[in-house]
């Protein structure tokens, strides 16, 4: 079962992702001033890592569990440190390999009704489907390829964050190992393997801090393509959910040198799995009939 080290940023329960990532880091003073001294210039040559793809093997097949329910407070919070706070109820179910998500809004009122259908497929070379439903249009957009660089509904997430990565897609290095919070981790490097690659991500070169004994992403950093804009991302908050490794409070930020520029902060409530959901929940047409 694919499971992202993009998608572990959303589901580490983060996705190829992850969100995506899926799937990203709170790390030491020095790696940060030595990151916001690297231009994010596409690399597009590095060579594949064995050790290093056989640990993102691991990382994309980790058990993050079935049929999950789950409520999310999202917040926002800007370059002045102003807040915004959104309410989010979450539905995932496996469909054979493939990965359905569903989510809705439900406050504030100027984001209440919104939906987002995800289609996470396994198949290598498979273009995910993803669709946003906004209320004031009456009608459901699907986001197209050339789209999913952009920003998730104003977060520092963007669209192919919401989605696992196809490892087919990058070559990884193993930098080194590393203790996080004293535990053992592998930092491993990901390059693009092309442009377009690149281009559809929005990111042109990512580092993640993987944990040795479960294989989770609790860090990364990622360069912005064609930008020299970083985003972090830190899981704060871990939990095991009837055996499932779950991150229950994660956050993203977008930072131009040393700046902050703006900032999402994800906790996940309430998550349990193997609930009795209907396969017809995940539709264009539920995602438009709402809860």
């Amino acid at each position: 079962m694919k499971r992202q080290w993009q998608r572990n940023y959303l589901y580490t329960s983060a996705s190829k992702a992850p969100l995506t990532l899926l799937g990203l880091l709170v790390v030491s003073a020095a790696l940060l001033f030595l990151g916001s001294m690297i231009l994010p210039a596409p690399a597009f040559a590095a060579k594949d890592d064995p050790q290093a793809r056989k640990i993102m093997e691991k990382v994309r097949d980790r058990d993050d569990g079935d049929k999950q329910t789950s409520e999310m407070e999202m917040v926002l919070i800007d370059k002045n440190k102003n807040t915004r706070e959104r309410r989010i109820r979450s539905f995932r179910q496996d469909k054979g390999k493939d990965t359905l998500t569903i989510m809705f809004f439900e406050t504030p009122a100027d984001v209440k009704g919104t939906g987002f259908l995800t289609y996470d497929y396994d198949e290598t070379g498979k273009d995910d489907d993803q669709w946003l439903f906004l209320p004031a249009l009456r009608k459901s957009k699907r986001i197209a390829s050339s789209d999913k660089s952009g920003s998730f509904m104003g977060t520092d997430f963007n669209y192919s964050d919401m989605t696992d990565r196809d490892l087919e897609d990058y070559d990884f290095t193993l930098m080194k190992e590393v203790k996080v919070n004293g535990l053992p981790t592998w930092q491993i490097q990901s390059i693009p393997r092309n442009k377009d690659v690149a281009e559809e991500s929005g990111y042109s070169k990512g580092v993640i801090w993987v944990r040795q004994d479960n294989h989770v992403v609790i860090r990364g950093v990622n360069w912005v393509n064609k930008s020299h804009r970083r985003k972090y991302f830190q899981v704060k908050k871990l939990e095991q959910i009837d055996g499932i490794w779950v991150a229950m409070e994660l956050q993203m930020t977008t930072k131009e040198g040393k700046k902050t520029v703006h900032s999402t902060v994800i906790r996940f409530n309430n998550v349990k799995f193997n609930q009795p959901l209907d396969e017809n929940m995940f539709t264009v047409r539920q995602l438009e009939k709402g809860l």
